[in-house]
């Protein structure tokens, strides 16, 4: 990859990884810094990337930045929450607040992989390459968190 090619990644997958990381994190400024910091691994790294799969580089970069973030911050989550204890009681009807709600309880591999496929239309091959699965893998655990969905939103107290 040469510095042009590089330019035109930034300018052809930027939107879409902010999205995908956005979708996930549920943070602008953080979904902004992932982003930042695939494309600045991506920059040390130019001249070993081939341009074809520049967009798995991105993807699988910033899947695991987020990754990485995330386990490193349950675990200091973990310690404070031991100490205070939080109690929550809200009822919703928006079946977008459900679905969400049921994004956030589903394991990080399965909630991933599953906005890959249907929020950002990856086929099984690409998400396989973006989360270093097979695809089998891939499709388990897309089936898996469609099936926890369907069960979740059908359940009326978690509708009503």
């Amino acid at each position: 990859m040469n510095i042009e090619e590089y330019n035109a990644c930034v300018d052809k997958y930027s939107d879409n990884l902010y999205r995908f990381l956005l979708k996930n994190i549920k943070d602008v400024a953080l979904a902004n810094d992932f982003v930042q910091d695939s494309y600045e691994k991506l920059w040390l790294n130019y001249k070993n990337v081939d341009v074809k799969k520049a967009k798995s580089y991105l993807f699988s970069t910033g899947y695991h930045v987020m990754i990485d973030y995330i386990r490193r911050n349950k675990r200091m989550s973990t310690m404070e929450n031991n100490e205070y204890e939080h109690t929550h009681n809200e009822q919703y009807s928006d079946l977008k607040e459900i679905l969400n709600r049921a994004l956030e309880q589903l394991p990080e591999i399965q909630k991933a992989v599953l906005l890959l496929r249907d929020y950002e239309g990856y086929s099984y091959k690409e998400i396989a390459e973006i989360a270093h699965l097979n695809e089998s893998q891939v499709k388990v655990y897309i089936y898996r968190a469609r099936v926890f969905l369907k069960n979740y939103i059908v359940k009326i107290e978690n509708v009503a």
